[in-house]
């Protein structure tokens, strides 16, 4: 049986993390510092930044493979049910895009900081968690559910109060977190799928005047 392309993604970024968290100078090597990525063309730092997670918190790497263990596989099958073939390409294109865009942010803010720093696959799992939303934005007696919160969540409310999160936190600052990046990841993937898959935007319609 062979491998679907999120979890070949999953195997990959945790082996490359854990290295990476053993190895200080491999991890400076691949991390998103937007002043290398400018200056000194280190464009494949836009990439790789996406294979490594935080060294001081092994739950940064956890919490994201699990949310695309969760909304990838879901939205592969879809993509490969409505596109054939064609579905593997965009969902690479999905999951590598919104890393690359997630960047964009940073690179245009920090560029001539060489201290700042990002890691982490947020963008890309956003990315992938909104196309999940375009296709399902209400789904019949379930939901997403989060720690703690006794109730399963509607995904398009759930994304609403997502994007609210991260641009209140972004606001707020004081955190190590882009959450810029967050942010952009997830419209990129919500805008790709609603405007390049076929139906998906009269089928995300539908659903809504149904609901309402």
């Amino acid at each position: 049986m062979s491998l679907s392309i999120t979890l070949i993604i999953i195997i990959v970024t945790v082996i490359v993390s854990l290295m990476a968290n053993n190895n200080p100078e491999l991890y400076a090597k691949l991390l998103f510092n937007p002043y290398q990525a400018f200056h000194r063309k280190e464009w494949h730092r836009v990439i790789t930044h996406g294979f490594v997670h935080d060294r001081n918190s092994l739950m940064h790497l956890i919490f994201n493979m699990f949310v695309l263990h969760s909304f990838g596989s879901l939205v592969e099958d879809l993509l490969i049910y409505k596109l054939g073939t064609l579905g593997i390409l965009f969902y690479l294109l999905l999951y590598f895009g919104g890393m690359i865009v997630a960047t964009i942010p940073s690179l245009v803010k920090h560029r001539d900081n060489y201290n700042y720093n990002s890691v982490g696959a947020s963008g890309a799992v956003s990315a992938v968690l909104f196309a999940s939303i375009a296709f399902l934005p209400f789904v019949d007696g379930g939901g997403i559910n989060i720690m703690f919160i006794p109730i399963d969540i509607p995904p398009l409310i759930f994304g609403v109060l997502y994007i609210i999160y991260e641009m209140y936190m972004q606001k707020r600052g004081g955190t190590n977190i882009a959450h810029d990046a967050h942010i952009w990841g997830a419209l990129f993937g919500f805008t790709l799928t609603i405007l390049f898959v076929p139906n998906t935007l009269a089928n995300f319609i539908t659903i809504i005047l149904n609901v309402f």
